[in-house]
């Protein structure tokens, strides 16, 4: 299945609904600014740009009229740009947007997104607004072992730091330190999990359907859809990410991706 045939089928979720309180704005993190536009704008010209999505449904914090704002000028600036290339021969199928209020809960924001999505659609790709300078090639990558047969699908990086397991010192121990080693993870199998993730959009929807059932504990360890998915005992693959799909969370991250853009190459465009 080539790239235009995949993109009829399938949605982007774009996950914008956090609080952004490590960030230190006062905001919602899909409001801050980089590099002149919001975290949010940029992660929507990014999924754009990939020309994978029949259906971009952006979850943003309830009740937030400034980024559903947004969404709405992003729309109308796909649909600018289409009339621009309408008779140069480069335009594209424009993606439907859908806004939807998010919930309390990363899965929760998903699963509003979920019930939101177009008929017809098969896959579905689930991407954080944070990792707003996410390169094209990876949504491409995503999509393609998609499309080459995968259910459930990973961009992930090798990590390159050692990593110790700890556990809390006990007794005298914690007036030396508050936590002891206990082991040294095999480097070489660990890998650093980055979006969009893509999934077959019915097993997705069973993984969310089965995690509508956790207890408030279970479901705060979930980290991202993948783990829903790895619970049903379903296999997921990996894919090469990138550096430049740094998740920005705090101040540093937010320097870091100003950093990116401000680059000889544009952060799109360079991949490590």
């Amino acid at each position: 299945m080539n790239t235009a045939s995949r993109a009829d089928v399938t949605a982007v979720i774009l996950v914008a609904a956090g609080s952004g309180q490590r960030l230190g704005y006062g905001m919602p993190k899909a409001k801050v600014p980089l590099g002149g536009d919001s975290i949010l704008t940029h992660a929507l010209r990014g999924v754009a740009a990939a020309g994978i999505a029949r259906q971009i449904c952006v979850a943003i914090p309830p009740g937030d009229p400034e980024l559903r704002a947004q969404c709405e000028a992003f729309e109308a600036e796909l649909q600018a740009e289409h009339r621009r290339t309408a008779g140069s021969g480069e335009g594209v199928q424009l993606p439907a947007v859908t806004v939807v209020d998010g919930g309390s809960s990363r899965a929760e924001s998903v699963r509003a997104a979920l019930s939101a999505l177009l008929p017809g659609m098969q896959a579905v790709l689930v991407h954080d607004a944070a990792r707003a300078l996410a390169p094209e090639a990876v949504f491409h990558r995503v999509a393609a072992a998609l499309a080459a047969g995968a259910v459930a699908v990973i961009p992930v990086m090798p990590v390159v730091d050692t990593i110790k397991t700890v556990d809390p010192s006990l007794g005298a121990d914690a007036d030396i330190a508050p936590e002891v080693v206990t082991g040294t993870a095999p480097r070489e199998m660990l890998r650093a999990v980055q979006t969009p993730q893509g999934f077959d959009l019915a097993t997705l929807r069973r993984a969310h359907e089965a995690a509508a059932e956790y207890d408030n504990a279970r479901e705060a360890a979930v980290t991202d859809d993948a783990m829903l998915v790895e619970q049903l005992g379903v296999p997921v693959y990996a894919v090469r990410g990138a550096s430049q799909s740094l998740k920005i969370t705090t101040p540093l991250d937010l320097i870091l991706a100003e950093g990116l853009l401000e680059g000889p190459l544009g952060a799109r465009w360079v991949e490590g």
